[in-house]
């Protein structure tokens, strides 16, 4: 048999033909192996995180899953994280006739860690926890291969990690659902942005309701009769999927979504995990007083209230900030010589607020702002800060509805769908 002599600089061509093959659908359908830690409020308000939480795990044979962390704002903890292990244990063994590499229930368990249960507090950090410190740990590993970290609730335990261990910072890969999670964790939030500005991180806010809002959802397609067809009936993983809610939602999804099939370096490019644009300069608004509907913020976000500390106010004084009658209140902390309050809306609105203390100056203060979207002219001049920041794509022709970026998304949902019933099929016995 001959063999064919291939010089070595063609060699390296060829391989680096190859790489750029793979990375152009790198995700995990294509072979490339992930490392994964995902931070999951499961268990607290949202009862879609159990739902992200079984499709990620018939997807644990093309993963290296090196971390779940019970990271929430309410009553999620390790427990719950643990409940889906104990599904996933009952149908493990039909997951893997189709494939050996699903790994042990045991496995899984041992890498569970409980994260943040409290607010930090206005600095955004307070001590390190179990959940953050495995962060550092599984970002210290001599891996040569990014740690994809997938953030489904609070940011607290990112923002302790990057505190306790700068170092790490270039070995993440953040993609962070963003939105209703970002009012609940705006000073975590605010110590990130403020202080890690070189964080590779997706900053999903609206794209990832692409998931479950718009797209083809004519018959088999719809949110309820997906899960009547394709989930309920199996295995359980499927029964915990439809008793935490009997339709779609999923909305963490996106975020291993974009691992399966997507450019995992590139999140400019087309992919399950939706399309998102780099980050714009000064999204954070500091107001130096109490606000009129004639004063904007920008929707999504921070806003700021610092006003100077009120004479005769002390650190055993109490005040807080409630916007639109809702949760979370924000916790008025004292920064020098201001006291601060910070809040992110989620929504384009009027918002009212109020403030609530023991302290007779501040204790009914009202105000109120309108929280707008930027400016097209603006949001396309790329953050000099953020090199690595990326964001919803404000691109109108990108929005479903009022939701910016998620029909990068929806596009994809026949698609998706689809694959995720055949990994639903591998829980049935064979």
């Amino acid at each position: 048999m001959r063999v064919l002599e291939i010089p070595a600089g063609v060699f390296v061509l060829l391989l680096a033909g190859i790489h750029s093959i793979a990375t152009a659908d790198d995700g995990a359908l294509t072979g490339v192996r992930h490392r994964i830690l995902v931070s999951t409020d499961v268990g607290g308000t949202d009862p879609d995180d159990f739902q992200s939480m079984v499709h990620l795990l018939v997807y644990a044979d093309v993963f290296d899953i090196e971390g779940l962390i019970s990271s929430p704002y309410g009553p999620g903890r390790k427990e719950h994280i643990l409940k889906v292990l104990d599904a996933y244990e009952r149908d493990c063994r039909n997951l893997q006739q189709h494939a050996a590499s699903y790994p042990s229930p045991d496995a899984l368990r041992a890498v569970c860690k409980q994260g943040a249960i409290d607010s930090p507090g206005a600095s955004g950090i307070s001590q390190p926890t179990e959940g953050s410190q495995w962060i550092v740990d599984c970002a210290r590993r001599d891996d040569p291969r990014p740690l994809h970290l997938l953030i489904w609730g609070g940011i607290e335990d990112l923002a302790q990690a990057l505190h306790d261990d700068p170092g790490i910072v270039p070995r993440l890969r953040v993609y962070w659902i963003g939105g209703p999670n970002k009012k609940w964790s705006v000073d975590a939030y605010n110590y990130v942005e403020q202080n890690h500005a070189k964080l590779w991180m997706i900053e999903a806010n609206a794209t990832y309701r692409g998931w479950f809002t718009g797209g083809n959802q004519s018959g088999q397609w719809g949110n309820k009769s997906f899960v009547a067809t394709h989930i309920a009936g199996h295995g359980a993983l499927g029964k915990l999927f439809v008793e935490a809610k009997a339709d779609l939602k999923m909305g963490d999804s996106p975020s291993v979504g974009r691992l399966l099939r997507g450019e995992s370096e590139n999140p400019a490019a087309a992919g399950w995990g939706g399309k998102y644009v780099p980050i714009w300069d000064h999204r954070k608004t500091v107001f130096e007083n109490w606000t009129t509907d004639e004063e904007t913020s920008e929707v999504f976000g921070v806003t700021e209230f610092k006003v100077p500390v009120p004479a005769g106010y002390t650190s055993q004084h109490r005040a807080e900030m409630v916007f639109n009658s809702g949760l979370p209140a924000s916790l008025g902390g004292v920064d020098g010589g201001f006291l601060c309050f910070r809040f992110s809306p989620r929504d384009a609105k009027l918002w009212e607020y109020v403030i609530n203390s023991d302290f007779g100056m501040l204790d009914g203060v009202r105000g109120k702002f309108i929280a707008v979207p930027p400016l097209l002219s603006r949001t396309s001049i790329r953050s000099t800060v953020h090199p690595h920041w990326w964001i919803d794509d404000p691109d109108p022709a990108a929005a479903e509805g009022v939701h910016p970026g998620a029909r990068s998304v929806n596009q994809w949902r026949e698609d998706f769908l689809k694959d995720f019933a055949q990994r639903m099929d591998r829980c049935l016995a064979q």
